[in-house]
């Protein structure tokens, strides 16, 4: 599979690593010898190309990529198809999939999962405006940036909405702990389907467990269609009851009681932002209500084979049971109000402040018995030790019911410290140390002629900065060196500093060579070797850069007095770039006189007496040459 690393794909493509393999193809970083830029390049496995559906799947990727345009979602900037091989090159992401940071955090807080999932639904929201349903969203499909930011990837088994003629293997792809049960099934699939996944992705990220799992793709595909997860609060308690609404809605078997788009979602949980204490009373059917509708659905099936009049009665018969069941739910509504409105108000109270306080202590005091405390998350902490409460919602002093839920936010501990330096360790033993610290490690390998392959070539953030433990803290480790050719960029008219930084990146060496010229001065006017050349690693390129001062050379014209001058002495000011630049004072009934200068191009000169002008010169210093177009001898006639 690394049999592409050092190859030259369209001599564009330069592959340097495998960064990813997944079940049809392999990722690769590359560098685009053609825009100067690292991008991924995913190439179909060899033992796929006689197969018509991978290849079908693998182009339709870049198919359903190319109507959108999202920052949430992987750009593709090139595919080939070719015979032999056949690729997509994407937008290089320097992250890690949210697949690897939740098996890195287990459990991710409530916000932070919130901010993910909202990401992913926009991304969605786009693709179904644009009739594209993904059809694998999972943790793999999702990468995370350092600010925060999710990538959506793998469009290969998305599908066209318009487009319902597909196979039953077709249908059926995905991956089955995230799949709908009318993925499960083999049935059509729409926006819902990608929701449904969502559901089960959001499910995952706040408990740490899947809602399905089993011993076979086939068992856990049966409990995708048959069974109902656990509620998310059986498994965290803590979590908000809005959040297990949301969650349970996504994942409702029947589409039809699920959120209907992506933006319907989306509501909801910007609601769930607002006030994380909100409860939305979503009611689906019971288990004796759903075997009534199955009972009732039978019995109407049954009478498909009546004549009319007696289908009539039975959808009257429905119309009738429906409005009995109304009645009942509005007279036990009209009740419960009346029971409500006899029953004793419930009695208020000024909220403790719970800020600085142990969380143990306050959950389990007899102090705080009023309200009911409640962890909404952790979060890390310089100002209060681990285990202190360090935010409550609603806040202290806030009057509240007794018996009221009061949410908190737990410290898990110091927020940041100082980087250790952990330059020259070995891989293995630098993730160790900076993981048992609490940061999140991202190794990232580099070629290096210096420092031994294995071993750490430097950090980012730097040793001895200050740096926050939700950051993430790039491992670069050296892989050797790289001996692979590498081909000169372009380099003129890019500056002198461009020229040399992109060079340096390439492991090159450059010397500059000033040469005059009317260019704005550092202006590369060509290189040796030229564009495109193949040279090794470590050669040194020359760059002829601009002095901004183009090369000079010397003219000069002589002024001869015709006529009958005055037998006196004149000043002659000479003007050139129409500023003064020397004064010659001589007699013009005895004697000529010349004079010149260096320049460059062709300038005209004025010579002036007395702020009139005398003569006008065009002066060629490229020729060193000059000619006097004009004389008024008037001014220096004699009486």
């Amino acid at each position: 599979m690394n049999n592409y690393i050092g190859m030259r794909l369209d001599d564009r493509y330069e592959i340097r690593e495998l960064i990813g393999i997944g079940g049809m193809a392999y990722v690769y970083y590359a560098y685009d010898l053609k825009e100067h830029r690292p991008v991924a390049v995913k190439i179909l496995k060899e033992e796929f190309l006689s197969n018509e559906d991978f290849k079908r799947r693998f182009r339709n990727e870049s198919k359903a990529i190319a109507v959108l345009s999202h920052p949430n979602i992987v750009k593709i900037y090139d595919v080939s198809f070719g015979e032999n091989i056949q690729y997509i090159v994407m937008e290089y992401v320097n992250g890690i999939t949210l697949k690897e940071y939740m098996d890195q955090k287990g459990r991710v807080p409530v916000r932070e999962a919130v901010h993910f999932v909202v990401q992913i639904l926009h991304t969605l929201q786009h693709a179904h405006d644009n009739g594209i349903v993904h059809r694998d969203i999972k943790p793999q499909n999702v990468m995370l940036l350092q600010n925060g930011d999710v990538k959506v990837m793998d469009f290969g088994i998305a599908r066209f909405a318009r487009d319902i003629g597909r196979t039953m293997t077709d249908k059926t792809i995905g991956s089955v702990h995230y799949i709908s049960p009318e993925q499960a099934r083999g049935d059509l699939t729409d926006e819902r389907t990608d929701l449904y996944s969502v559901g089960v992705l959001l499910y995952q990220i706040v408990t740490g467990k899947l809602p399905f799992d089993g011993d076979s793709p086939v068992a856990i595909a049966m409990k995708q269609m048959n069974e109902e997860a656990p509620k998310p609060r059986e498994i965290c308690p803590d979590l908000p009851v809005g959040l297990e609404e949301i969650i349970v809605r996504a994942m409702q078997k029947d589409p039809a009681l699920r959120y209907q788009s992506a933006a319907e979602m989306l509501r909801d949980l910007d609601e769930f932002k607002r006030n994380p204490d909100v409860v939305f009373d979503y009611q689906y059917l019971s288990e004796e209500a759903a075997q009534a509708m199955d009972d009732m659905e039978r019995r109407a099936a049954e009478e498909e084979e009546d004549d009319r009049p007696v289908r009539k009665k039975s959808v009257m018969l429905q119309i009738l049971l429906a409005v009995a069941a109304a009645c009942v739910i509005v007279a036990g509504a009209a009740l419960t109000i009346f029971m409500y409105a006899i029953k004793e108000p419930t009695p208020e109270f000024n909220l403790y402040d719970l800020v600085g306080q142990d969380y143990e202590t306050v959950k389990n005091s007899d102090d705080y018995d009023k309200v009911t405390v409640v962890l909404g998350s952790q979060e890390l902490s310089d100002d209060y030790p681990a285990g202190t409460i360090i935010k409550q919602s609603p806040e202290a002093n806030t009057v509240v019911k007794e018996g009221s839920k009061v949410t908190v936010v737990v410290s898990t501990g110091l927020a940041s410290m100082e980087m250790p330096d952990v330059v020259n360790a070995t891989k293995a033993s630098a993730v160790e140390q900076l993981e048992e610290l609490g940061f999140t490690v991202v190794p990232s390998a580099q070629n290096s002629d210096t420092v031994e392959e294995g071993r750490v070539i430097r950090t980012d953030p730097e040793a001895g900065k200050t740096v926050s433990l939700s950051e993430e803290v790039i491992v670069y480790y050296s892989i050797g060196e790289d001996n692979t050719p590498v081909s000169v960029p372009d380099l003129v008219n890019q500056s002198e500093e461009a020229a040399a930084s992109l060079l340096t990146s390439l492991g090159l060496e450059y010397d500059i060579v000033a040469e005059s010229s009317e260019e704005d001065q550092g202006t590369v006017l060509r290189q040796s070797p030229e564009e495109g050349a193949s040279v090794e690693r470590g050669s040194t390129v020359k760059l002829y850069v601009s002095t901004g001062v183009p090369e000079t050379s010397y003219a000069s014209f002589q002024l001869t007095f015709d006529g009958d001058p005055a037998d006196q002495e004149f000043d002659f000011d000479i003007y050139l770039h129409d500023e003064k630049v020397d004064t010659v004072t001589c007699n013009p009934k005895k004697q000529s006189f010349t004079w010149g200068c260096k320049s460059y191009g062709e300038q005209e000169a004025i010579v002036e007496v007395n702020g009139e002008v005398y003569a006008t010169i065009t002066m060629d210093f490229e020729s060193g040459t000059s000619e006097i177009t004009g004389v008024d001898d008037s001014l220096i006639a004699g009486d």
